[in-house]
């Protein structure tokens, strides 16, 4: 006689008023630490030249990199449109939990990086191949991942990933989005309706923060 293995059970799923302000306020601390870089580099130079008398081109060089951090801050800032495309799939698809993420590709861009993830689930193939960029604008692979991540959304339209651990999340599109398109054109009306809600069904919701070389 034999006996299927059980299978584990699911963690609880993370509550996402806490995840969204989790993520709301790295995004304000990362703005806030660059805003206040970029007061120090332009105040600097000034209160040095009004006390010493001093203009020399040395005291022009923080400016100029007051104002390319300026420049950098206004890019995260967009990132805040980020968090609020996450809270739409939120509030229209429920989390559930897929223990495997493979990370398969990474990029820089100056918005910040972007990752090729497929997410797997058990006794399914084909999961398509996803482009994956963190809501709060921070650099680096997040944490955790290994251990499996909490989905929302619908991947042949787009989604949201968040991290058990951390609760870092990231904004979801097909990274080809043209290869996607038949998955879409076969989802019923309910499914079409509910990604038109979230804000998934239009290609620009890749965003050219996502595109190759941005």
């Amino acid at each position: 006689m034999t006996y299927d293995s059980p299978t584990p059970a699911s963690p609880k799923a993370p509550d996402t008023a806490q995840i969204l302000n989790a993520n709301r306020r790295a995004l304000a601390g990362l703005i806030a630490i660059r805003v206040l870089v970029t007061a120090l580099l332009v105040a600097g130079p000034v209160v040095v030249s009004r006390a010493t008398g001093d203009t020399s081109f040395l005291l022009v060089l923080p400016l100029v990199a007051g104002v390319f951090v300026f420049i950098f801050t206004m890019y995260r800032v967009l990132y805040g449109l980020r968090v609020l495309q996450c809270a739409r799939v939120l509030r229209e698809y429920p989390l559930e939990f897929h223990p495997r993420v493979l990370k398969k590709h990474e990029r820089w861009t100056r918005y910040g990086d972007v990752f090729e993830v497929r997410v797997t689930t058990r006794g399914q193939h084909g999961a398509p191949l996803m482009l994956a960029v963190p809501a709060a604008g921070r650099r680096g692979w997040p944490e955790g991942v290994e251990e499996g991540a909490w989905v929302a959304g619908d991947l042949p339209f787009g989604g949201v990933m968040v991290l058990p651990r951390t609760h870092a999340m990231l904004f979801l599109k097909p990274a080809d989005w043209d290869k996607t398109a038949r998955k879409r054109e076969e989802a019923d009306a309910e499914r079409r309706a509910r990604a038109q809600r979230a804000r998934l069904m239009d290609r620009t919701k890749r965003a050219v923060m996502m595109r190759p070389g941005a």
